[in-house]
């Protein structure tokens, strides 16, 4: 952030939200329409009666490693500014190449234009971070995907319905726009992230939800690739309807996640997405191929997709406190989406390859949908425990740098403890790992986790965030 008032920083992070917002919903609508499984895409390989999905994968292959990669190369917000600018150029300038006749040079600009928008996608988080509270971007990033998604309709719209090059010159406009606007972007809202040895507590506090997250939005997004391959076709007769109405369930279930009451549990509503695949599916199975059938299974199966994205878009959102670099926790996060498409992709390929007629591959992707499902209420409680064991992070973020080294540094007796578990208790809160507590008290990794969970007994807790109100209390206290 740049020095000055609380209330002038306030201000230019209200201003910087709104145009963070912009640019990523003008750049996303092209990546959703035209490199990542986009119509426009599609069209052009039908104008010219090619075979899209071996193109298609490299371009999700691709976008995948500059997601994963990003964070290795961007660790400030200048040099995400940067590969922001640069990335959306080389993306105009790819896109070009397809008003041209197939060759090579498609392959080639795909690839790259694929490539680099992962990384000008990893890198505004950086601007997700700086421009947004923690407890708002759930907001944000529900606005991004509900412009982007409207501006992929139109996108999309335009090159079924106008002709491909319409669609092609449309989405190179939306990303000149997005140059235009990412060139009021802040460049110096931070510091270098720190290097590893600086910042080995804070690792180890996020690597194992952030682990947790990944398996959660791989399993999640496995049945977003079932559908691509098992689900569309079914429905490609209906051209007019699915050009427009593909994302319209989609969109209003962010509306609804968005505008729920802070308080909300969205467990809850997680679970009844999950219930809304299930239900997509055997309407897909037992209902005709007909225009009422398909707003049936569509609104299903995109609604829950709606409800999904955002509850870990948002966690997602609110784990980039926990690090230093977002570019690196933002990318990796979402390069497990990718991932997770791109297994779905290849699991429905290979059902459609190998299940015979339409209804026994049917009956397969069912199958391994209810597998998903089956995993990730557990995946999900896992979760949601490791979370809330870390959530005391975001107190300790949230205090100026003086007062969080102060409390860090500070040794604090708790009054049923005895010594050695307070040695332990204070190194818990520093990120510590059982192991690393071992290592530092010379004693046995199982010694300290029978040590805290005597502590959790004591004071009939469950976790550290509780142990850490507990410390926060009773330093209030002695500070009166």
């Amino acid at each position: 952030m740049a020095d000055g008032g609380h209330g002038r920083t306030l201000q230019i992070n209200m201003d910087d939200r709104g145009l963070s917002v912009v640019v990523f919903s003008l750049f996303f609508s092209w990546l959703l329409a035209f490199p990542f499984e986009g119509q426009i895409l599609y069209a052009l390989a039908s104008n010219f009666n090619l075979e899209p999905h071996g193109i298609i994968f490299g371009a999700i292959a691709s976008h995948f490693a500059g997601l994963f990669l990003c964070g290795a190369v961007i660790r400030t917000m200048r040099s995400a500014k940067r590969l922001m600018m640069s990335s959306i150029v080389c993306c105009i300038l790819g896109t070009g190449v397809f008003f041209f006749a197939p060759s090579v040079l498609w392959h080639i600009a795909l690839i790259l234009c694929a490539f680099l928008a992962g990384g000008c996608v990893a890198a505004w988080g950086f601007y997700l971070k700086s421009a947004t509270p923690q407890n708002e971007r759930i907001k944000t990033v529900a606005d991004g995907l509900i412009y982007s998604n409207l501006l992929m309709i139109i996108l999309n719209m335009s090159a079924i319905h106008l002709s491909p090059y319409a669609g092609l010159a449309l989405s190179m406009l939306l990303l000149a726009a997005a140059f235009v606007f990412a060139l009021r972007l802040p460049a110096d809202g931070d510091k270098a992230a720190p290097s590893s040895s600086e910042q080995a507590d804070t690792r180890v506090s996020i690597i194992k939800p952030l682990i947790f997250l990944c398996l959660f939005i791989i399993i999640i997004t496995i049945n977003s690739g079932l559908m691509y391959q098992v689900l569309n076709p079914a429905f490609a007769h209906l051209e007019w309807l699915t050009s427009w109405y593909w994302a319209i369930p989609y969109i209003i279930a962010l509306f609804v996640m968005r505008n729920l009451p802070p308080k909300t549990n969205r467990a809850y509503i997680l679970y009844v997405a999950i219930a809304m695949i299930g239900f997509s599916f055997i309407a897909f199975m037992s209902l005709d191929r007909s225009a009422a059938s398909y707003l049936v299974v569509d609104t299903l199966m995109l609604g829950a997709c709606g409800v999904y994205d955002l509850f870990w878009w948002s966690i997602l959102g609110e784990m980039l406190e926990f690090d230093r670099n977002p570019a690196k926790v933002f990318g990796i996060g979402l390069s497990s989406n990718v991932l997770g498409v791109l297994l779905g992709g290849l699991i429905g390929t290979a059902i459609t390859l190998a299940g015979g007629d339409s209804q026994n591959s049917t009956l397969i992707a069912l199958g391994v949908v209810c597998i998903t499902l089956v995993i990730l209420p557990l995946l999900h409680k896992r979760l949601s425990v490791v979370l809330k064991d870390h959530v005391y992070l975001t107190v300790l973020s949230e205090m100026p740098p003086e007062e969080k080294s102060r409390f860090l540094n500070s040794t604090i007796a708790l009054e049923q403890l005895t010594e050695r578990e307070c040695e332990i208790a204070n190194l818990l809160f520093r990120g510590k790992t059982y192991k690393a507590i071992a290592a530092e008290l010379h004693i046995s990794e199982n010694t300290v986790k029978t040590h805290i969970k005597n502590i959790y007994a004591k004071y009939k807790i469950q976790n550290r965030t509780e142990l850490f109100n507990i410390m926060l209390e009773q330093r209030a206290s002695i500070n009166q």
